[in-house]
């Protein structure tokens, strides 16, 4: 066991010569490539080889029952007076003069501790891209799955791929080899410009078409056993630089069009949250400096201070360029927001108009922030408590006439600059309720044909009636109701959550359309409904607690045969980073 921990340690030892070397030839080959695809395989080429000469030491140098004291050995006998230092041949030529291999096994130790920190380190991200590919996904639509065949044939993509929309991503990723999957972030198909997610998908296919996935495994695989000499990262990081390179030159030809690439590019940087490193080379060239290349702007080599300095300035000139051509926000013509001072709990509301005109009365901003990101009460995380509690009047115009989307990104356009709200996205483990169905079985009543009505465009049904696919609270002094008709499970759950300021998932497996007619009573479990069990309604009291009628839990299992339990799972949540009142009209 000794022979073969010294034997290891030499090894570890020679390597730091051996990669010192490997690195200059590496370096000095490199001055007379240019093209991204050549220094790329150079750059491999100089990894493999860093990777197989501590394998040909060892070889060369392991333990044999034949040869008990083999020539790496070196003894720790003090030389006769007057005699020069015990001196060995060691393999490959190399002389030295050893006066203590009893470190050997504190080298080992130390290398052993570090290589299993990188290889759990490298566990954890097989482990992460693994569940990237099964958790909080779902197949992109027909529409985007039969572009991505079309980019796939157009760059010569013969392996099938599918697109998935991950609410794991922030970034358009590329997971695994044998059965490659690209990985959208929620929100990207439909809240971008097409012609900048086709170029980046077609840098993704690249990927994919040159096998990166697999290399970059193998790539990591030699970091995690190499970790300690620093010319094997320098290396490492010229391949992941050249790597996105090739990928970018991929994407320019098929697209033909190298500046909406670039635009394709900044977009998604600027999209990226700020705790997440910025997309750049291990050897420091940034986004700055591939956009340079893109654009076709000169690159000056770095012989001097004043070089690099004048380098740094034109590729960011050619950066701030790019930047300043992005698309602004949408943005309302006109808004108007002040505080509501009528104190009427029962008047809140935030109602579209007609070619996105958008008004409210005592609305708080909790309610605005809800919509306008799409998002449940219970969604919304941090933040003081006036929020919810003081309400406003807003009456916002756009320029011209928009759809309800658009209509959406102006409203948080608005918010961003009239309360200053600032936020972010995380994923968080939180409470929910499961839906199943009851010991008696579900309660059926059969929807009426004509016992309903179709949602107004303005979104303000005729009161007392029915709609049609769509379930509503109704609020007043003598209670509170859900109703609606012909409802599916997942609006149901929906307005559940709602009401309930938690998720509700369907695990009842109801497949049919149901009749809602639910009468109950607010408590503490109805927390997302203003006023009742949560924070108190704008300008009001609470609504009156009718201790006849039942509570939610018992009208859902009652009156529809379902039945609300508690557990636990995983929610997107906004996180408010701050907020202040809205500055003066």
């Amino acid at each position: 066991m000794n022979a073969i921990v010294e034997s290891l340690g030499w090894t570890l030892i020679h390597f730091l010569w051996q990669g010192l070397i490997i690195g200059a030839v590496y370096a000095s080959a490199r001055q007379v490539v240019s093209r991204p695809n050549a220094r790329y395989l150079l750059a491999c080429a100089a990894l493999l080889a860093m990777m197989t000469a501590p394998l040909a030491t060892w070889i060369a140098m392991r333990p044999s029952a034949g040869l008990p004291d083999p020539a790496y050995r070196v003894r720790n006998t003090p030389p006769a007076v007057g005699a020069s230092p015990v001196t060995t041949v060691l393999p490959l030529a190399v002389r030295a003069t050893v006066e203590s291999p009893g470190l050997m096994p504190a080298v080992v130790v130390i290398w052993l501790a570090g290589a299993v920190a990188f290889w759990l380190r490298l566990a954890g991200g097989w482990v992460m891209a693994s569940r990237l590919r099964s958790r909080l996904v779902r197949p992109a639509p027909a529409e985007w799955q039969s572009r991505l065949r079309e980019l796939r044939a157009r760059i010569g993509v013969s392996r099938p791929v599918r697109l998935l929309v991950s609410g794991l991503v922030q970034v358009p990723t590329v997971a695994g080899w044998l059965r490659p999957v690209v990985l959208v972030p929620v929100g990207a198909l439909s809240g971008l410009p097409v012609e900048h997610l086709e170029a980046v998908l077609l840098h993704e296919l690249a990927h994919i078409r040159r096998h990166d996935y697999l290399v970059n495994v193998l790539q990591s695989a030699c970091e995690a056993l190499l970790f300690y000499h620093p010319a094997v990262w320098w290396v490492s990081g010229h391949i992941r630089a050249e790597r996105e390179l090739c990928c970018d030159d991929v994407a320019v030809a098929a697209s033909g069009d190298a500046f909406t690439y670039a635009r394709a590019l900044v977009e998604w940087e600027s999209c990226r949250p700020s705790h997440v490193p910025v997309a750049v080379a291990a050897n420091g060239r940034s986004l700055t400096a591939r956009m340079a290349r893109i654009l076709g702007q000169p690159q000056a080599a770095s012989r001097s201070g004043a070089a690099v300095v004048a380098s740094a300035a034109l590729l960011f000139g050619a950066a701030y360029g790019v930047f300043a051509q992005t698309a602004d926000r949408p943005a309302f013509q006109a808004a108007s927001i002040k505080p509501n001072t009528a104190a009427n709990p029962w008047g809140m509301m935030l109602r579209p108009q007609p070619g996105g005109r958008l008004v409210s009365e005592n609305a708080p901003l909790l309610m605005l922030i809800q919509n306008a990101y799409a998002v449940q009460a219970f969604q919304v995380v941090g933040g003081p408590a006036w929020m919810n509690t003081v309400g406003y009047d807003l009456d916002a115009k756009p320029e011209g006439a928009t759809d309800r989307k658009q209509m959406w990104l102006m409203l948080q356009t608005l918010l961003a600059d009239r309360f200053k709200l600032a936020l972010h996205r995380e994923k968080r483990e939180l409470p929910v309720y499961a839906l199943t169905v009851g010991k008696g079985g579900l309660k059926r009543t059969p929807p009426k044909e004509s016992g309903c009505v179709e949602m107004p465009p303005d979104g303000s049904p005729p009161p007392g009636s029915l709609l049609c696919g769509r379930a509503v609270i109704r609020m007043s002094p003598e209670g509170l109701k859900m109703e609606g008709s012909k409802v599916p499970m997942a609006e149901l759950t929906r307005m559940l959550s709602a009401l309930m300021g938690r998720p509700v998932l369907d695990q009842s497996g109801v497949t049919e359309l149901v009749e809602v007619h639910l009468s109950f009573t607010p408590d503490q479990s109805t927390a997302g409904l203003p006023g009742a069990g949560g924070p108190r309604a704008p300008g009001g009291p609470r609504p009156p607690v009718d201790p006849e009628k039942p509570t939610i839990f018992a009208a859902v299992q009652e009156q529809l045969g379902l039945k609300l339990g508690t557990a636990k799972g995983p929610v997107e949540v906004l996180v408010i980073d701050h907020v202040e009142k809205p500055t003066e009209n």
